[in-house]
């Protein structure tokens, strides 16, 4: 039913901003305070700098396996009527994101004071996100459907049980949810760097965006409960329909017999020398009158509650044996990158600035019309929908503190506010996204490098941004690995980066799905995260 309230945005982002991987290579792993740093890896996080490195063409290519997980902890009353979830009102549902194969390729052709440059990563999203059970937000609608039809039941029992009829009591509900969304924003950029002097370098340079992603969502089973006993939806209203229908006969029969009565007194009371007027007001054929009465007045009330059962019923119509939505979405984007780079004594010092790239993702799905669940209509066939990668500003320094010791700094910030999301998600925010990195790195020998770093990661989350669908958390990143030089003319990286997220707890207010009649209580959602990336990379000097 509710795709209700489909569907996370599927980055899976292992570092850097909401919608931007930073990690592109397997440095970066190593030591993720690579903004200054005068290496191949530059091509993406310094390319000002790749213009000291030496003439000849440089090769290198990084592979890296990210496994995370996204777990939710929901809590709300309405999970209390779930079958499987022993009257529990807390629930955990938790997806698992697997990216097996994570490449990118850095090359860089160095000619005197030139260098020419490219690099494919995958700067957006990486893999698949599935939630095996669905997440809180489908099944709290389900939850209201089946909470609402305890109160129409209770009502309706209460109303016709007088009239020796009945309809299905409700207890609760069952349903088999299912999530799955993935997303890569493939980049390809060329650029050229020049040193103006052996101090000063600038780099300018164009990246292209693809983006293709995939998004699934089912709710499948769902069925009212009456004790261990289950029903769909039509056949719920089946038995209400018969209910109804028995109470109707009921009450017409009593009605007859009320009319017999009545036409009895009246007859008898006139054999006794009454006028028909006289007759009428007697206590007990007024008594009989007050009765025919209330069973009118209660055959018109149970005519109006079947008319807006109707009304309920052809309202859920489309969702009463599930449902099931895909969606594919294709779009591209262009963007300037700049940088700029200074070397000074032992001191480096590197900035770069990636404009904000415009992305329109349109949509290949089986959800032909807007519906009356909003979040959904994201995913209408034709559609394109604002995926913008915003602009990155990011500033480095190196200080080489002793030959072959180097101690890295780096501050990443993303413009979040500035770009353009679905919906102007990004207006929700609080702020911008802050990067704050330190790293080093040491030349244990002339072919072996060892080197680490951290990174601390600041959103500018609010409550009225973050959902179940699409979140991020704070965290902080370490990363560590080595080099070691094969030859002169080959070197090999490896290295592991682990994510440590907070938590992020938030009230979920009442809401009204007014189009559906459904009311969704107050609950509370508690979000977090896991991250672990082994990679491998080699360089080439030809």
């Amino acid at each position: 039913m509710a795709l209700l309230a489909i569907m996370f945005l599927g980055n899976t982002a292992f570092a850097g901003g909401i919608l931007t991987n930073t990690n592109q290579s397997v440095n970066f792993l190593r030591n993720p305070a690579r903004d200054a740093a005068i290496g191949l890896d530059g091509v993406y996080s310094n390319p000002a700098g790749v213009a000291f490195l030496s003439d000849g063409l440089h090769l290198g290519f990084n592979w890296q396996y990210a496994h995370q997980t996204r777990t939710i902890t929901s809590t709300n009353p309405l999970f209390a009527l779930g079958a499987k979830n022993n009257g529990l009102t807390t629930k955990e549902f938790e997806g698992v994101a697997n990216a097996p194969f994570i490449p990118s390729l850095q090359a860089a052709y160095n000619k005197n004071n030139w260098s020419f440059q490219f690099n494919f990563s995958v700067p957006g999203g990486g893999g698949k996100c599935e939630f095996d059970k669905g997440i809180g937000s489908f099944e709290t609608v389900v939850g209201a459907i089946a909470n609402k039809l305890i109160a129409t039941s209770t009502q309706l029992n209460g109303a016709i049980g007088q009239f020796g009829a009945s309809v299905p009591n409700v207890t609760g509900y069952d349903v088999d949810g299912y999530m799955k969304g993935q997303q890569y924003y493939f980049g390809f950029q060329l650029g050229a760097a020049r040193k103006i002097n052996e101090h000063l370098s600038v780099y300018a340079g164009l990246r292209l965006l693809y983006g293709t992603a995939s998004y699934e969502a089912r709710l499948n089973n769902i069925r009212v409960m009456n004790g261990a006993e289950g029903m769909t939806l039509p056949q719920y209203f089946e038995g209400v329909t018969k209910g109804l229908f028995d109470a109707g006969n009921n009450i017409t029969a009593l009605g007859q017999q009320v009319q017999d009565g009545i036409k009895q007194y009246v007859t008898a009371y006139m054999q006794a020398g009454m006028t028909q007027e006289q007759a009428m007001q007697q206590p007990a054929v007024q008594e009989l009158v007050q009765k025919g009465q209330q069973l009118q007045d209660a055959g018109a009330k149970l005519k109006a509650t079947g008319e807006q059962l109707e009304s309920s019923a052809e309202t859920l119509a489309p969702y009463a044996n599930g449902m099931n939505l895909k969606s594919d979405q294709t779009g591209w984007g262009i963007a300037p990158v700049i940088g700029i780079d200074y070397k000074t004594g032992n001191f480096n010092f590197a900035a770069k600035y990636e404009f904000k790239t415009r992305m329109r993702m349109k949509n290949n799905s089986d959800l032909k019309a807007a519906t009356v669940i909003s979040a959904t209509n994201k995913y209408v066939n034709g559609t394109s929908v604002p995926e913008d990668s915003p602009a990155l500003l990011a500033l480095g320094a190196q200080w080489e503190m002793t030959p072959g010791v180097r101690l890295n700094l780096g501050y990443h910030h993303f413009f979040d506010k500035s770009a353009h999301w679905y919906e102007h998600s990004e207006k929700l925010l609080d702020g911008d996204t802050n990067e704050y990195l330190a790293g080093a790195e040491w030349d244990v020998t002339k072919k072996l490098q060892v080197s680490g770093g951290v990174q601390l990661t600041r959103y500018g989350l609010s409550d009225a941004y973050m959902n179940d669908m699409s979140f991020v958390v704070n965290s902080w990143t370490f990363g560590l690995g080595v080099g070691y030089q094969v030859t002169d003319k080959v070197k090999v990286n490896a290295a592991y980066f682990q994510t440590n997220y907070e938590n992020y707890d938030m009230n979920m207010p009442k809401q009204e799905m007014s189009g559906l009649g459904l009311t969704i209580p107050e609950g509370k959602n508690s979000f977090t995260r896991t991250n672990r990336v082994v990679g491998l990379g080699v360089e080439v000097t030809i």
